[in-house]
């Protein structure tokens, strides 16, 4: 038995503990005021809702309240989703959706539940309320989740083409679930506050806010409390249904589907021309000065520089993650013709500096995302990782480990063009030797680009040397 579950027990008595000494407390605050009118005691509390669970009634209203109340939350929560989705994606929609939002916040209750009841009456009072209450957290949330994904893996992204199933469910979803959660908690506990309180303005016939108001009227003390608890109970309930569905919904990881369209083939040759690139807005820094390349089908290329030349910049540009500040790259094709490459439909794929790897899926999982192909896939990752390790989590593997994962992915990916950004920095000299072999087996007819330090890489590789 483990630490965590012999400590479990010991838990379970201390809540029960601090539990009986609140109820302690409270009935001893029930002696003093010596009203039950005014402070009904534990036991009082428990007597009324005995007598009130004993009829049907009780539980309709339990269900109409309910009902109503997670009518309101499941539409919030999935109008504030596709809004949250809708305004990252377009900014000028969050900036029209702003005041709409401040709004709902800022408005108190009463005033929201007043204002619906002279419109729509009191039936669908509670739901509308529970609506506007977690609408603007949902959106923020779900907003503020999407832009904190993780910029490498949407590059890794792009580069693979993914399709957007796999985008959401591998990229996106991750980034989304410590918003949404936290969202998900405050939400709940809003939309039924809020909900009931609507009620008791309202007052529709069967339900939470309704009983009451009533219990409040024939002063009945013991009553409120039993339905007050009630009320917590039901939001407790809900609380944990709707992050228990979530996370279910987070662990799902549907099998990858293939990248998004036909991977093209590699032209006879790349020629750069007159390529620059500069970064910073005042005080420019120029990387690329005028570089000139022609690159032919079927050969390896080295770029051998020191760091800050530009060699990352140059791959990012062939990659087409981004522009060059002057200068063209051509594709010679086999008829002849030459076009320019960022109007050709060449497809690349890439070992780049960093691993940019989903954490939370395995290794195999991870080289599927850009195949699509099972066997494909385990064919080439047993021959740089271990049979036990393709199915673990790689925020579990070593460093050397994920960088062999990296390299199984660029190779296992179809493209016209394999760039590998100092692909075998961490790997000792046995598994450099078997992820080079890996490499020259799986390349084809790929026009190879890499970028490194190491002359070694340029021997193994068969590399022409190219400087910048």
């Amino acid at each position: 038995m483990g630490k965590r579950e012999r400590g479990k027990p010991k838990n379970h008595i201390k809540k029960a503990c601090i539990l009986l000494f609140w109820l302690c407390v409270w009935q001893l605050a029930a002696w003093a005021v010596g009203n039950p009118l005014l402070a009904a005691g534990p036991w009082e509390t428990l007597l009324a809702l005995a007598r009130e669970a004993a009829s049907l009634t009780f539980w309709q209203t339990i269900g109409m309240t309910l009902l109503k109340l997670s009518a309101g939350f499941l539409a919030a929560l999935a109008l504030g989703s596709l809004l949250g989705a809708v305004s990252y994606r377009h900014p000028l929609a969050g900036e029209v959706l702003s005041p709409i939002m401040l709004l709902a916040k800022a408005v108190p209750v009463a005033s929201f539940a007043v204002i619906l009841l002279i419109w729509w009456g009191s039936g669908k009072l509670s739901a509308a309320i529970s609506f506007l209450m977690a609408l603007p957290i949902i959106y923020v949330n779900v907003r503020e989740g999407l832009a904190n994904t993780d910029a490498g893996l949407l590059e890794m992204a792009a580069v693979f083409r993914l399709p957007a199933k796999s985008r959401f469910f591998y990229l996106y979803l991750p980034a989304l679930k410590p918003f949404l959660e936290g969202a998900l908690k405050t939400a709940v506990g809003m939309s039924v506050k809020a909900g009931v309180a609507a009620e008791i303005i309202g007052l529709p016939g069967l339900s939470i806010g309704g009983e009451l108001y009533l219990s409040k009227i024939y002063l009945d003390t013991a009553g409120v409390f039993a339905w007050t608890f009630v009320v917590i109970l039901l939001s407790f309930c809900l609380e944990r249904a709707v992050l228990f569905c979530f996370g279910r919904f987070c662990a799902w990881m549907p099998y990858p589907a293939a990248p998004a369209g036909k991977a093209a083939a590699c032209p006879l040759s790349l020629k750069l021309e007159n390529i620059f690139k500069s970064y910073g807005d005042e005080e420019q820094r120029t990387v690329l000065n005028d570089v000139n390349m022609e690159l032919d089908k079927d050969r390896s290329y080295c770029l051998m520089a020191p760091s800050g030349a530009g060699k990352t910049t140059l791959l990012r540009i062939l990659a087409g993650l981004i522009k060059a500040d002057k200068g063209r790259i051509i594709c010679q094709e086999k008829d002849g013709g030459n076009v320019p490459l960022q109007e050709g439909s060449l497809s690349v794929s890439m070992v780049f500096q960093e691993d940019r790897l989903v954490e939370e899926a395995a290794s195999l999982r991870n080289v599927e995302l850009v195949c699509g192909d099972t066997r494909k896939a385990e064919e080439i990752l047993r021959q740089l990782l271990p049979g036990e390790d393709l199915e673990r989590p790689v925020k579990l593997l070593s460093g050397g480990m994920r960088r062999r994962v990296c390299i199984a992915r660029a190779l296992a990916a179809e493209s016209g063009l394999l760039l590998l950004d100092e692909p075998f920095g961490g790997l000792d000299a046995d598994n450099r030797k078997r992820a080079v072999e890996v490499v020259l087996r799986y390349r084809k007819e790929r026009l190879l680009i890499a970028a490194t330090h190491e002359k070694e890489d340029v021997v193994d590789l068969g590399g022409e040397l190219l400087s910048l």
